[in-house]
């Protein structure tokens, strides 16, 4: 029996469609991860360094193969609420990226948000970037947060 079928009977159509197919995801390991887990802690530090030292706002995430879509997550994980300056870009195997998503949040504690990205057609994605922190909103240097990425089909 075919997975659709369709009747017309007195100009009535009646559909019945194959169930959809679970979405499969597996999360992405962190570049410089330590292998242990997919999920990244860290505490925003200042914009303006000082010798030696740079703002960790940039976290990136292999993808080793190909995904329909992509799931970022970020959570609080501080004791006090702070607004976080987040952007989120796709990194192409020629070079381009492309930014998907960009707004200042202010989740409570133990709280977060989760963005589901599509690819980008004619495009092969290497790398999910996220950057938590800017130089132009320096109120939220010192909160923690934890973000991770699935790639999903």
């Amino acid at each position: 029996m075919p997975a659709a079928v369709a009747l017309a009977a007195g100009g009535l159509l009646v559909s019945a469609a194959a169930p959809a197919s679970a979405q499969t995801c597996q999360f992405l390991a962190p570049v410089g991860g330590n292998g242990v887990t997919n999920v990244v802690t860290k505490t925003i530090s200042p914009g303006d360094p000082l010798p030696f030292t740079h703002p960790n706002w940039n976290t990136d995430f292999f993808v080793t193969q190909p995904y329909s879509s992509y799931k970022l997550f970020f959570t609080a994980n501080s004791s006090v609420s702070a607004t976080y300056p987040i952007q989120a870009y796709l990194k192409f195997t020629d070079g381009s990226n492309l930014q998907v998503v960009h707004e200042s949040y202010a989740p409570q504690v133990g709280t977060g948000s989760q963005w589901v990205i599509p690819t980008t057609p004619g495009k092969t994605v290497n790398q999910v970037n996220f950057k938590i922190g800017a130089s132009a909103d320096e109120a939220a240097t010192g909160f923690t947060y934890r973000i991770s990425v699935q790639g999903c089909n």
